[in-house]
């Protein structure tokens, strides 16, 4: 089966509303362009990094706009919309760095929170303490549509492979990583790990982000990729601004893919034997 898909590169700003607008205007544009699935990036709704700023804006689902505008436009268009992620107010208090996949009639597939966060200091002297904010997932999901079983993840869990593993050896022929990827990490390595993940899973990867100067001063790497299970780049936008992806997925080639290389057949339990230098060993 063959079916478009589609990736919308953002450069989120402060004010919510304004970011729902720039997200409906690229999801009409990709169904325009025949998309039947689109991803949008991490934090859609908002990039801010100052907390109490952020916490006064927050929304529970039932009152989020990017929730409400994707459900809405989903419903429309008849397309799946997969918001790669917002912030979202949960009942405890604490934020949820949250995606969230509509089927054509609106209606709420599945959620996905992040589950790794985001805690480094670069070598630029940008620190980053996601964990100071958000409330980390603890549940992987995939998701079986009419035309493919999706995969889920968001931006640094692309560093944690069996994460990706674990999807595709559960069914997942699409592997997805919606982002907001800082410009230093993602020269280095956006593209490495991307067709890393499809390469080493057979699958497909389709990884919508954000890409730009933001208003809150952070800068984004942008380079929005769709990639096929053999490691080919399908379609990539450029490092910053708006941009819409669409490519041609064709489920067979991860079919075609895992049987040239069936490594998810091939994998072994092992055991680890750690071994002392200072404990003697066979001489030679």
């Amino acid at each position: 089966m063959t079916f478009k898909a589609a990736a919308i590169q953002m450069c989120s700003g402060v004010d919510p509303q304004r970011n729902a607008d720039d997200m409906e205007r690229l999801v009409r544009e990709a169904a325009l362009q025949g998309a039947i699935y689109v991803q949008t990036p991490e934090m859609t709704g908002a990039l801010q990094k100052n907390r109490a700023e952020l916490r006064a804006m927050l929304r529970d689902e039932a009152h989020d706009i990017i929730v409400a505008r994707a459900a809405s436009l989903a419903r429309e268009l008849q397309i799946h919309v997969h918001v790669g992620s917002t912030a979202i107010g949960r009942e405890d208090g604490k934020i949820a760095n949250r995606g969230f996949l509509f089927a054509p009639g609106g209606v709420r597939i599945c959620t996905y929170d992040k589950i790794h966060m985001f805690d480094v200091d670069l070598d630029n002297g940008e620190s980053w303490r996601e964990s100071a904010a958000y409330e980390a997932g603890s549940q992987a999901r995939i998701a079986e549509l009419p035309f493919a079983t999706l995969g889920f993840a968001i931006c640094y869990d692309v560093r944690f492979p069996h994460l990706f593993r674990t999807e595709a050896m559960a069914g997942a022929d699409i592997l997805t990583v919606p982002a907001a990827f800082t410009r230093q990490t993602g020269e280095a390595h956006w593209e490495v790990l991307l067709r890393a993940r499809a390469i080493e899973n057979g699958a497909f990867l389709i990884a919508a982000a954000q890409g730009g100067v933001h208003e809150d001063g952070r800068e984004t790497y942008g380079h929005s990729m769709i990639i096929d299970p053999w490691g080919k780049i399908l379609a990539r936008a450029g490092e910053s601004g708006e941009a819409v992806l669409v490519a041609d997925i064709d489920i067979d080639a991860v079919k075609a893919a895992r049987g040239k290389i069936p490594n998810l057949k091939n994998g072994r339990d092992f055991s680890l034997d750690r071994v002392l230098a200072t404990s003697g060993g066979t001489s030679i």
